[in-house]
């Protein structure tokens, strides 16, 4: 039977990038020792203040449909969290709630590109940003993010691959999978591009609560000249230590989520009001835990870097927020995706930088969300693995 073009467009664009991620729970449940370092979990429980909310909620018959924009009170904490945050005023108008940043992303992409479109986004990149892009019709046009700019988006990037058929600037401040943070003046480059070519600019800021001391969330929301072209993506499940209760929200012009709407409503028609009413608490209360996580993902990444470029030729990228580093091990004459499945050997599973754009190629990504007894282990076997006598690579 024939299945529809989106099918098509999405091959390939799934569960096959964690290969080795899968690998590794494969061994793992077999019983072999392996250090997982492959995806981005928070590295503590859900607070119980959220658990008890959730229950009262459920104990209250918070259980009955929602609406396609999301409850009431929850519209109310977003609004005045933003307005708060960015430095100018947002209503309930202003945001439709999802079940998490990823739905919340495809939602709004459907709602602004279509096949004929292109969606700039930055190489490397979240791994189901292609898949997003792909799925609404839109051509993906990676933009590489340097290492010699921290990984920050340049304007001048942009600007050498906008075409007739751009639509849309996808940024993802705090960065997945680098950490990298857009500066003030970086986003005001590119907002300028945006105006000139009447683009949209897509901001996924799941990460702004997990920045790093020393370091500052700067949020494309903020800047008033583009009050009427930037929509934000977000949700609680990094901040709040709360993934599986999928509850995010897109955040953007009135207009835009009036225009919206619709397809929200079509599809979901809204989120769980037992939901809405735990992720309401959480962001009236801010977050117990994200200041926590933050001070030990940087030290992890610290450790990291100190050890393995003191004791081996691997060099590692300092994050600026998030749960991720990353380790450039073209010194061992292997890429990316060979040199992880070589370390799963050892007893460490790390995701290859090329599951997240090309330009990470000779990079791996890891998750600093373990214990600190278990990263300590995994940086003893990389560095092991490093200094081993080399292997010819076929």
């Amino acid at each position: 039977m024939k299945t529809a073009a989106v099918t098509q467009r999405l091959a390939g664009l799934g569960g096959a990038k964690w290969g080795v991620h899968l690998k590794a729970r494969e061994l793992i449940k077999a019983g072999a020792d392996i250090v997982e370092m492959t995806i981005g979990e928070p590295d503590v429980p859900v607070p119980d203040t959220l658990i008890e909310t959730t229950v009262s909620a459920l104990r209250a018959a918070r259980t009955g449909y929602s609406n396609g924009r999301g409850e009431a009170g929850l519209l109310d904490a977003l609004a005045k969290r933003y307005s708060a945050s960015r430095g100018r005023a947002f209503g309930p108008e202003n945001f439709l709630c999802f079940p998490g940043t990823q739905t919340a992303l495809f939602s709004v992409m459907a709602g602004i590109a279509e096949v004929g479109d292109e969606v700039l986004v930055g190489d490397p990149m979240y791994a189901t940003y292609e898949g997003v892009i792909r799925a609404s019709g839109a051509d993906m046009v990676p933009v590489p993010l340097r290492s010699e700019h921290g990984f920050r988006m340049q304007a001048k990037d942009i600007a050498a691959r906008i075409t007739p058929r751009s639509r849309a600037i996808l940024l993802t401040t705090p960065h997945n999978p680098t950490g990298a943070i857009l500066t003030a003046s970086e986003i005001a480059e590119i907002g300028r591009l945006a105006i000139k070519h009447d683009l949209w600019i897509i901001s996924d800021e799941v990460y702004e609560d997990l920045v790093f001391e020393g370091f500052e969330f700067v949020s494309p929301l903020a800047n008033p000249e583009l009050a009427n072209r930037v929509i934000g993506v977000s949700s609680i499940s990094k901040s709040h230590a709360a993934p599986g209760f999928r509850s995010g929200w897109c955040v953007g012009p009135t207009a835009f989520c009036e225009a919206l709407l619709p397809y929200s409503e079509t599809m979901l028609f809204g989120n769980q009001p037992f939901i809405a009413d735990m992720t309401e608490k959480a962001i009236r209360d801010g977050s117990e835990v994200a200041r926590g996580m933050a001070a030990r993902f940087l030290n992890r990444a610290s450790l990291l870097a100190d050890r393995l470029q003191a004791e081996t030729k691997l060099t590692v990228h300092q994050p600026e927020a998030g749960m991720f580093a990353l380790i450039n091990v073209s010194s061992t004459g292997l890429d990316g995706e060979a040199y992880a499945w070589d370390l799963l050997q050892a007893g460490v599973a790390v995701m290859p930088g090329s599951a997240f754009g090309d330009s990470l190629k000779h990079w791996v990504r890891v998750a600093l969300t373990i214990s600190d007894a278990d990263f300590t282990t995994a940086i003893t076997r990389i560095i092991d693995h490093a200094n081993r006598k080399p292997r010819e690579v076929a």
